[in-house]
């Protein structure tokens, strides 16, 4: 095993990493992302008058999903059972962006970091889906963890 990257084995090739004997702890992962459009559509999202419908409800479902499947689109991700999920969106009016953070909880052997980025990848697609025929100019920009608690690594928080 390389210490430095355990999903490959001696031999280089790839693995899931057996986390039969990590302890069962408390486990939550937070991260966010954003998504620039022009201030017309991030209006529309927000009033709600979007010729799609709610967005904000759509992506939330969207990211809800994707955090529960995030080990069939990740090919080493161990599948857990999620206690909690939860998304919100908050509108940056000045940068024209809409910031998406996902939280996701669970008590298991493993982590939900892929979990949490799943879902915020997931949430901004759907948005951009949602709006593409109004904006097909839309980045989606700053996707990252941002914090995780639990496990034998304790807390982790992005910084800056």
């Amino acid at each position: 095993m390389n210490d430095s990257f355990p999903h490959l084995g001696r031999d280089g090739a790839a693995r899931m990493v057996d986390v039969a004997d990590k302890k069962v702890t408390a486990r939550l992962a937070r991260a966010e992302g954003l998504i620039r459009m022009a201030p017309a559509t991030l209006r529309g999202i927000v009033d709600g008058v979007h010729a799609k419908g709610d967005v904000l409800g759509v992506a939330r479902v969207a990211a809800v999903m994707a955090a529960k499947r995030a080990a069939e689109l990740v090919p080493l991700c161990h599948p857990i059972a999620l206690t909690g999920v939860t998304v919100d969106f908050a509108p940056l009016v000045e940068e024209s962006a809409l910031r998406c953070t996902a939280s996701v909880t669970t008590r298991e052997r493993t982590g939900v970091e892929m979990e949490a980025l799943a879902a915020v990848q997931v949430a901004l697609l759907t948005v951009y889906d949602m709006c593409k025929s109004a904006d097909r100019g839309m980045v989606m920009d700053g996707i990252a963890l941002v914090e995780k608690r639990g496990g034998r690594s304790g807390r982790w928080t992005r910084h800056g």
